[in-house]
């Protein structure tokens, strides 16, 4: 297999978080080390040291056997068992016209038996038998003679080395203990980092996280205090942003007022009321950009009721004309800014009424959790290609929306400049009643009970 083949492999199963990554980096080395040791001790140590403890007992197998074997008298039977017991912890007894078992018993793994045969074969001449699985503190040998069997029952620790599953339960609880240890400091490291994270994400929906302070590592701390003075700056441009424009507006509402009173006051004249029209049109212009440029950004969320903001919204377009309906379950509720949210409805309703005679609303849970509301009409809808244009601030499109009979192209831009601040976004499509279909989709957080 290629090299950038197994490159691919890997990063498809390597976690993409950094708690997993981080994780993966000190579990991964420990294990391998853990294997390491504990192939080095068996390989190096354990399986040795049964070797040697294989031929002893061999050794001591096979000196019975040739004791047993130079005078087969009972009294030198009894001579031998009795020193075996004393010295060696082996019990020695003699079967007459006895043979080897057919049936072989090796236990599982089989490292035991192979040794332990390896070093009986060397030692002894005659046939043998043994099984190490019958007693678990004894191992049984037995040897062919002319005239029987001998067999020889053998503590376990003479023929393998009993203690080294110690050796591995101490490894075992000492990877664990290191394991932990580094899983908690690595928490705590993460941890900041997901803070930061979050404070961020909070920021970008225009939300506020005062409880948030730097913490952490070093460069984690950097760069949370970085983050700090980047929101204070921005939040500092938006203020005065805010501020100079409601100072135009002001401004410019004194000479608006006085020239509705002039016209309220003057004898009337043939232009007057497309004068009146002229200066609506100004004082609605003046609203929306107030509106698109402070975004309602310092307003508190709370849990808003989907349908009954969607007739809301319904009534509005009747009252512009358009017959409307809406369609969605009655205990569907979002947690968002109800003013902007609501002010997002409004201009999609108002943009889908001034475009067409039939204006649908509707709201869903979506399977991943998240919730999309849905704002459609009969209009003669946008081009595909003009889709991203039309949430340009201040666009005007062609003559296939009527080149925004009303407004100053900030309807689409507000909306999803809200639908963005609460961690979502706007899609337009084709409606099935023939128009224009804005879709709003939100996050699973957004979901209310």
């Amino acid at each position: 297999m290629p090299f950038n083949v197994w490159t691919r492999w890997i990063k498809r199963r390597v976690p993409t978080s950094l708690w997993g990554r981080s994780l993966l980096i000190i579990v991964l080395p420990v294990l391998i080390m853990q294997a390491a040791v504990t192939w080095a001790f068996f390989d190096a140590h354990w399986q040795a040291v049964t070797a040697r403890l294989s031929e002893g007992l061999a050794g001591d197998v096979a000196w019975a056997a040739e004791s047993y074997r130079d005078d087969p008298s009972a009294r030198n039977l009894a001579l031998i068992s009795e020193r075996a017991e004393r010295s060696m912890q082996l019990s020695i007894a003699f079967q007459p016209e006895a043979s080897l078992p057919a049936e072989e018993r090796r236990g599982a793994l089989g490292l035991v038996d192979r040794t332990l045969e390896k070093a009986l074969a060397s030692r002894l001449d005659q046939p043998f038998w043994f099984d190490t699985t019958r007693y678990p503190a004894y191992v049984d040998i037995r040897v062919q003679e002319a005239d029987g069997v001998l067999r020889v029952i053998a503590p376990r620790e003479r023929a393998v080395a009993t203690q080294a599953h110690i050796f591995v339960l101490w490894l075992m609880i000492a990877t664990v203990l290191l394991l932990a240890v580094a899983v908690l400091f690595i928490r705590n490291q993460v941890r900041a980092i997901e803070r930061l994270a979050h404070a961020a994400e909070a920021f970008g929906r225009g939300e506020s996280v005062p409880r948030f302070k730097p913490h952490g590592a070093r460069e984690v701390r950097a760069a949370a205090s970085a983050f700090l003075d980047m929101r204070s700056r921005i939040q500092r441009h938006i203020d005065q942003r805010t501020a100079l424009l409601a100072s135009v507006s002001h401004d410019l509402r004194t000479p608006l007022t006085r020239l509705r009173l002039e016209l309220a006051l003057a004898p009337p004249f043939k232009r007057a009321e497309a004068m009146k029209g002229d200066l609506d049109e100004m004082e609605h212009m003046i609203d929306e950009y107030l509106a698109f440029a402070r975004g309602e950004a310092g307003e508190a969320a709370q849990t808003i009721s989907v349908p009954e903001m969607l007739r809301r919204a319904a009534e509005d377009a009747r009252r512009a004309g358009a017959a409307a309906q809406v369609e969605t379950p009655d205990d569907l509720n979002m947690l968002a800014r109800p003013l902007a949210f609501r002010r997002a409805i409004n201009n999609l309703v108002g943009n889908a009424a001034s475009h067409g005679e039939h204006v649908r609303l509707s709201a869903r849970p979506l399977p991943s959790g998240g919730l999309e509301i849905t704002v459609e009409d009969d209009g003669p809808g946008i081009p595909e290609d003009m889709h991203e244009e039309a949430f340009r601030p201040f666009s005007r499109l062609d003559a296939s929306r009527n080149q925004n009979r009303k407004g100053v192209g900030l309807g689409l831009a507000v909306a999803r400049d809200v639908a963005r601040s609460h961690g979502g976004d706007i899609t337009l499509g084709r409606s099935e009643l023939g128009g224009l279909k804005a879709a709003i989709r939100l996050p699973a957080d957004r979901r209310a009970p």
